[in-house]
């Protein structure tokens, strides 16, 4: 008897194998047109473990041990499912070693510490922020000593009309290095500055044009036509709705008043800012029609052309330009990708709205920007398209909302029936991304959007068209008229919807694990077709659970030290320093799982304040915990704060305290906090630190690896 013949016999090594052989094979065939789709998780799965795990040695353990699985699984007797198994461990290796080869391509270098100077620099990117008050600089130093690349803020009275991609200028500037994760689970700027090539950011004290712009390179000549059109938009409208109506326009989201912005996001609406797949649709849907019916007025185009092909040329067209025209952010290319493949299936007359053209415009951005995983941007996106057409995938679905011969009344009630099941659908897809990024998740969205949506979609955004090109002889105030009316409507809707009870679901910083179990249950809803769906509930649940399980922190420190926020014995926090701006504020109650203002750390009961240092006693769980915190630079003598420091469980300091400061459990002063970065408290039992260290890891962006050991206290 041949080898290949004993193969299948020795592959079962007794009963239990080969029947488990056999089940799998049966549920992979049940499932044989779903398999595809799993090629752009498997290739999400290996970024996402290069993001998650801390070092070179574990992101070299993970791909091997992925590589062996693959060859493991093609080495197993031919079957469906050991091949899908194989190309799934394989696309794993490959989005591990794709993110990873990108992560040391655009290796730039950074600036180490922060520091004055002046020097000549080309302006490469132009961006105003009028809700800042400020211009945003990208400029190339000719100078070295500096970063490439470097990020500079200018305020808005000292910019020039001279100031445009091109221009070499003369600044002076206060210069830092990209910030990481002010505490754990915030925001990670230095990650985003790594990829993107900047090695520092700043803010102009003086800046002066030496050279005007004398030729740009394309990229440059669309910056400044986005930036000229989101200028003339704003002009024609006030702040709130100009800003909105650029952000439909070019993308531009900088020009929205920070009060509508966050109404939006509380609303459930700030979806409509980002240029993604519903203002393409529009674009491209508007564009596909108009050539159409123009170009069949003509009996004689009607007869000898295909004007359905003709007229998807033109919006993939107008999709594309649109697409520049905005940035080309990740959002954005990825509804380009979809929309170009659904223009290609009219074309050839087959149905291209489906979830193999998700996965596709998935594989497509993931393997260009493999780094856009971790952004709430493509998770967003993908979620939301990947939960609409899922949900119009579903046999149920279908025979609900299929179109039939009926009245006008029950036909717009099966319309506003799928536009509240299409809505929920999408906010039941959207809130733990929402939770997990921005800690907050709007819980009446879903009511909102009905009227949002097609409000944008069919009214907003032609009669915007309408108004730019009429503006081109002059005759476009009354479309900026009926822009103007329907933004106002629409910034109504979202302040009311933000001020409604309960509104808005809040959640402390989330577990990565937790998070993660709740991805896999709804792509494996999402992704299958048959009962083992349902399986997908069990790790959404318990992510879920995990998440709001969680119980907030008491103490949370900043990576500066300056700042803490401190929980009360009522739940409430209160922030060490009075002075601090909204964006720290906003922060740290984000991150706290709170959106109450918070009060200066003087007014908790048990808390004694100077202007120098700050003592607070915290109960938790019946103990008792002693913070001090340093509020000032002045220099304190050294035997009173020996004293203070040995009284207290907790010292947070943002400068080096002496040797002679030994509190009972933690001491948080700038050493400490340099190997750690931010801190996250809770005083439970046992106490438990998160740093963000160790969220960053080893990887390339990170200031220093943690070395820092901590000890529970007795």
């Amino acid at each position: 008897m041949t080898i290949a013949a004993e193969m299948p016999r020795l592959s079962n090594f007794g009963p239990y194998p080969a029947r488990l052989n056999r089940a799998l094979e049966r549920l992979f065939d049940r499932e044989r047109d779903q398999l595809p789709l799993w090629l752009p998780v498997g290739l999400g799965l290996g970024i996402a473990a290069w993001l998650a795990l801390p070092d070179s040695s574990a992101w070299t353990a993970f791909l091997l041990l992925a590589a062996a699985l693959a060859i493991a699984f093609a080495a197993a007797p031919s079957a469906r499912a050991t091949r899908a198994l194989a190309i799934f461990c394989l696309a794993a290796a490959l989005g591990c070693a794709l993110v990873w080869t990108r992560s040391e391509r655009v290796a730039a270098p950074r600036l180490e510490r922060a520091q004055m100077a002046e020097f000549d620099a080309t302006i490469e990117a132009f961006q105003r922020l009028p809700a800042r008050e400020a211009v945003r600089l990208v400029v190339r130093p000719n100078a070295s000593g500096l970063p490439p690349r470097l990020r500079i803020n200018v305020d808005a009275d000292e910019a020039s009309a001279a100031l445009e991609p091109g221009a070499r200028v003369r600044l002076r500037a206060w210069l830092m290095p990209p910030a990481p994760m002010a505490v754990p689970g915030a925001y990670d700027f230095a990650r985003a500055a790594w990829f993107q090539g900047i090695g520092g950011t700043g803010r102009a004290l003086s800046i002066e044009v030496t050279a005007p712009a004398v030729e740009q390179g394309w990229r440059s000549r669309l910056a400044t036509a986005r930036q000229r059109l989101a200028d003339h938009v704003r002009a024609q409208l006030g702040p709130g709705e100009g800003g909105i109506a650029s952000a439909l326009a070019t993308g531009d989201q900088s020009g929205i008043p920070e009060a509508d912005a966050e109404a939006m996001r509380r609303s459930g609406l700030a979806h409509l800012l980002s240029v993604s797949g519903l203002h393409l649709t529009a674009v491209v849907g508007a564009v596909m029609l108009l050539t159409l019916k123009l170009l069949a007025l003509s009996p004689t185009l009607a007869l000898r052309f295909r004007l359905v092909l003709v007229a998807a040329a033109a919006g993939a067209l107008a999709g594309v330009a649109y697409t520049l025209l905005t940035g080309a952010e990740v959002p954005t290319v990825r509804a380009l990708i979809a929309a170009l493949l659904v223009l290609l299936g009219i074309a050839i007359g087959r149905e291209a709205l489906t979830l193999r053209l998700v996965a596709v415009a998935a594989l497509a951005v993931l393997l260009l920007w493999p780094e856009s995983l971790t952004g709430p941007s493509f998770q967003m996106s993908f979620a939301a398209i990947t939960a609409i057409v899922a949900l119009h995938e579903h046999p149920g679905a279908k025979a609900l909302l299929a179109r039939r011969d009926e009245g006008l009344f029950a036909r717009s009630g099966r319309f506003l029936l799928a536009l509240v099941l299409t809505g929920m659908a999408v906010e039941l897809a959207l809130t733990p991304i929402a939770l997990y990024h921005f800690h907050k998740a709007g819980l009446y969205g879903a009511l909102a959007n009905i009227v949002a949506i097609p409000l944008t979609t069919f009214i907003i955004m032609p009669a915007e068209a309408l108004a730019l090109l009429f503006d081109t002889i002059g005759l476009g105030a009354p479309f900026w008229w009926l822009v103007g009316a329907m933004l106002k409507l629409l910034l109504g809707l979202a302040h009311a919807t933000a001020a409604a009870p309960g509104a808005v679901a809040m959640l402390p910083t989330m577990p990565p694990a937790a998070f993660a179990l709740m991805v896999a249950g709804g792509l494996w809803i999402l992704l299958w077709c048959t009962r083992l769906r349902r399986w997908g509930i069990v790790p959404a649940a318990i992510g879920a659970f995990w998440a709001a399980a969680t119980p907030p922190p008491d103490l949370l420190v900043t990576g500066d030290g300056r700042h803490l926020a401190l929980r009360g014995p009522s739940g409430e926090l209160a922030i060490l320093r009075g002075r601090a701006g909204d964006y720290v504020r906003s922060m740290l109650g984000e991150s706290a799982g709170s959106d109450a203002a918070m009060a200066e750390i003087d007014t908790l009961a048990g808390a004694r304040c100077n202007a120098d240092l700050c003592i607070a006693d915290i109960g938790k769980d019946g103990r008792r915990w002693r913070l001090l915190a340093t509020r000032s630079r002045h220099l304190v003598d050294i035997e009173p704060l020996k004293r203070a420091c040995a009284a207290a469980d907790i010292v947070v300091s943002d400068r080096r305290l002496p040797r002679t400061c030994v509190p009972r459990w933690l001491k948080a002063d700038r050493a400490f906090l340099e190997r750690t970065g931010g801190l996250a408290v809770t005083l439970s039992e046992p106490p438990r630190v998160a740093t963000v260290a160790d969220r960053i890891g080893r990887h390339p962006w990170a200031v220093r690896p943690s070395s820092t050991t901590l000890q529970t206290p007795k």
